[in-house]
């Protein structure tokens, strides 16, 4: 599933797949979701990708490039 565009897409349509790409699969050995995100949420950390200001993609480099 490709994220939608900035441009063609609202602001409740971007949230919700970040919601829905980042959703709890309850099988962490598995999903390795837990592990990217290091236990933040992931709406905040999607922010400015919700609001329109940063590509998906761009946001997705940085935390998995970020070592907190």
């Amino acid at each position: 599933m490709t994220a939608p565009a900035i441009e063609q897409s609202t602001k409740e349509e971007r949230r919700a797949y970040v919601l829905e790409a980042w959703k709890c699969l309850h099988d962490c050995p598995s999903c390795g979701k837990c592990h990217i995100l290091k236990g933040r949420d992931a709406e905040t950390l999607y922010a400015d990708y919700i609001e329109g200001k940063r590509p998906y993609m761009d946001i997705t480099l940085e935390i998995r490039n970020k070592s907190y």
